[in-house]
């Protein structure tokens, strides 16, 4: 893929000085951090290695990354090696994607308490799966499924929702047997999924109001006082709230194509970029209103770094979690039961082992195609008296 034009550390050059000169009341070290990482992200502000090929000896110096993950640049490796770990807990069996947004009333208050908020509607959304498709009524069978937290639309406004990407019918309760789903379609009514999460999200969010957990600044101060907050719940539970199911799709191979698009994503690729134009920025976005038609959209470049900023996630919050079978604590004992009761082998091939373990190269040689092979780290003093990066047409 060739690198873009335009890229986000070069906005974050041209005008994040404006935000750490003149810091608005909500910009914190965080946002700092992150700007930081991004504009010194592959230059020589980060120091180097110099690598050598296996095979012809030919060198070349590379500047480091930041691993910063709100940067475009630094997901594509981190995102392959997920999705190999993953090739292992794929079942042979159809996957459905369901997705729960929270409604936009809270938005204000999740960007105070992003923590409580994100956290609860990772609970509440995985234990609606659970709880409804555990009912004998419905499929009456333990399920398995990865949740990954989206926090951003196309035009990079604040709308938290999560993806769940979930297998096809269950583990039966007893670990006998699998249970097949008797819809074609996803095999649990969004109607009833949508009521069960509003239920579970309302009862989680006046749990953490009752015990002090979130915080409230500016014009939601008001909400500290539990008569106000009530008052608020019982708009939020007078709303319907949205839960779009997809209908199964595919096996392993296009659960693994499919995740690619969703695990590692930021709040906007490189390849969005169009322009930077004086104080303005373009890019591009989807309409899904209207067809996922194409199209450009210019902001002031202070408002949309502003935007950019409002995805910024906690220190340490963790933004793809496993839950039922695929649980950390319960996929080594259930997921072979899960193979037994589909009669599968595991999908594990020698190449993916040797992914697994991270024996493959992090890049090839140019000239011959052998493996790159790390001799020496330089620091961002050492890289400025060496030759640059060279630069190769991909």
């Amino acid at each position: 893929m060739k690198r873009p034009l335009l890229e986000l550390a070069d906005i974050v050059a041209a005008a994040g000085h404006r935000f750490t000169d003149r810091p608005p009341a909500w910009f914190t070290w965080l946002h700092l951090k992150v700007l930081t990482a991004i504009e010194r992200c592959r230059t020589a502000a980060m120091g180097g290695h110099l690598d050598q090929c296996s095979g012809c000896g030919h060198r070349a110096i590379s500047y480091n990354s930041c691993r910063n993950r709100h940067c475009p640049k630094c997901q594509s490796r981190a995102r392959d090696r997920w999705l190999e770990a993953r090739r292992a807990e794929l079942l042979p069996t159809p996957y459905a994607h369901v997705v729960f947004t929270l409604p936009h009333q809270l938005a204000p208050l999740a960007l105070q308490n992003k923590e409580v908020i994100y956290g609860l509607l990772f609970r509440a959304s995985a234990r609606t799966l659970i709880e409804v498709a555990s009912d004998p009524g419905r499929l009456g069978a333990e399920i398995g499924f990865f949740s990954v937290l989206h926090t951003w639309n196309q035009k990079l406004q604040h709308h938290p929702h999560v993806h769940c990407v979930v297998a096809a019918g269950g583990l039966a309760c007893d670990h006998t047997h699998w249970v097949h789903p008797g819809k074609p379609r996803f095999f649990l009514p969004k109607d009833v999924l949508s009521e069960v999460f509003r239920g579970k999200f309302m009862e989680g969010l006046q749990q953490a109001h009752a015990s002090g957990q979130l915080r409230f600044h500016g014009l939601l101060r008001g909400w500290s006082q539990p008569r106000l907050f009530q008052s608020f719940l019982r708009q939020l539970f007078a709303l319907r709230w949205v839960v779009y199911c997809k209908p199964p799709f595919g096996g392993p191979d296009q659960v693994l194509r499919y995740l690619g698009a969703y695990t590692h994503r930021v709040a906007i690729s490189n390849h969005r970029l169009v322009s930077l134009d004086g104080h303005e920025v373009t890019f591009r976005w989807r309409d899904s209103a209207h067809k996922n038609k194409k199209r450009l959209l210019t902001l002031p470049v202070e408002e949309f770094l502003r935007r950019f900023l409002l995805h910024t996630l906690p220190r340490g919050f963790v933004r793809i979690r496993h839950f039922g079978f695929l649980a950390s604590r319960r996929r080594r004992v259930l997921l072979p039961s899960c193979r037994q009761a589909l009669s599968a082998k595991p999908e594990i091939t020698p190449a993916t082992t040797e992914k697994m373990a991270g024996t493959t190269p992090l890049w090839t040689c140019p000239v011959c195609g052998g493996s790159m092979v790390l001799i020496e780290r330089l620091t961002a003093a050492q890289i400025r008296v060496r030759s640059p990066p060279e630069v190769y047409a991909v």
